[in-house]
């Protein structure tokens, strides 16, 4: 069953995709994702999954478990980052361990999108509350993270870190205000007129998907080559961690869910790495930490470690435990 599965997400066209991108950069080919292109698909996913996810929404009644599952996912976001930056401190200086800490605690709006993708290759629908959760996970480790580095900085010459700019910041983050505000729309939204666009938001999602990771595995194959001379602990750090936490909360989520997709949304998220919010903050707040260590690892190892392996294993979790 274990062996049956993984070789279902490994020939997943979108997965094989990801893996092309990576080997056009290692045979030197030119071919690219134009960068208007791929930020238009990129929007195209952010605002399909929200509008989809409000539909849903609109059919479910607001109950104490989605509360509780909105709070434990903002306390799996603020989590993360305490213990992961207590690891990382050991072999990095306090600015780097902040960053990646951040970015492991806050969550890839990319790696959600092929977790719902998943989940429909197992005939299986998402909740639309997760959209919500999802978003939610976004800010809570920014704002814990800058709060560790402050608390831990020695350096009196470094700027000081104003929380509610961040706060703002990651609030208003393209990402996160387009799919909020698709999951608004698509919860206001006529049921019959939202039909029309249906053909767009559904049938197209796929195809774009596969072309997506095409891009994204020609960024991580780019980041690759410089990543490997930080030598071995952030590689280790970006592929243990990650399963370590998508496993944890994956059994976890048992005490505040019993729904298999919730919970195995739940451990995507846990194990997923943000590597467009927190780096877009940490450029602004905290310029002394380097973005050649903490973008590879969230988008060159952790992102397809949990795509490959890191999916199957969590989704087995959840039927299971």
């Amino acid at each position: 069953m274990n062996f049956n599965l993984l070789i279902e997400n490994l020939t997943n066209p979108a997965l094989l995709f990801f893996v092309l991108g990576i080997i056009s950069v290692y045979v030197k080919s030119d071919l690219e994702i134009p960068p208007n292109s791929s930020k238009f698909i990129s929007l195209y996913l952010l605002f399909s999954i929200g509008f989809k996810g409000g539909q849903e929404l609109s059919h479910e009644t607001f109950t104490s478990e989605i509360g509780f599952s909105m709070l434990f996912g903002i306390c799996i976001s603020a989590l993360i980052p305490i213990y992961t930056f207590f690891i990382l401190k050991r072999k990095l200086n306090v600015f780097d361990s902040g960053a990646i800490a951040a970015a492991y605690g806050s969550v890839s709006a990319v790696t959600f999108v092929t977790a719902v993708s998943y989940l429909e290759s197992q005939q299986m629908t998402l909740h639309g509350h997760m959209v919500a959760i999802m978003a939610l996970m976004e800010s809570p480790a920014i704002i814990v993270g800058l709060m560790l580095i402050s608390l831990f900085n020695k350096d009196v010459t470094s700027t000081k870190i104003r929380i509610p700019s961040v706060l703002k910041h990651s609030l208003t983050n393209g990402s996160v205000l387009l799919i909020l505000g698709s999951l608004i729309i698509g919860f206001m939204a006529n049921a019959k007129q939202a039909e029309g666009i249906k053909p767009f938001t559904n049938d197209l999602f796929k195809g774009f998907l596969a072309i997506f990771l095409l891009d994204m595995g020609i960024t991580s194959g780019r980041k690759l080559k410089s990543f490997f001379s930080f030598g071995i602990f952030p590689l280790a750090f970006a592929i243990i961690i990650p399963l370590v936490n998508g496993c944890l909360f994956a059994i976890l989520s048992g005490f505040v869910t019993t729904d298999i997709t919730n919970r195995f949304i739940f451990a995507v998220l846990a194990a997923s790495a943000s590597y467009i919010a927190v780096p877009a903050a940490m450029k602004i707040t905290v310029p002394k930490a380097d973005p050649g260590l903490y973008l590879p690892m969230a988008l060159a190892v952790t992102f397809p470690v949990n795509i490959t392996v890191g999916m199957p294993f969590y989704f087995l979790i959840v039927q299971h435990f």
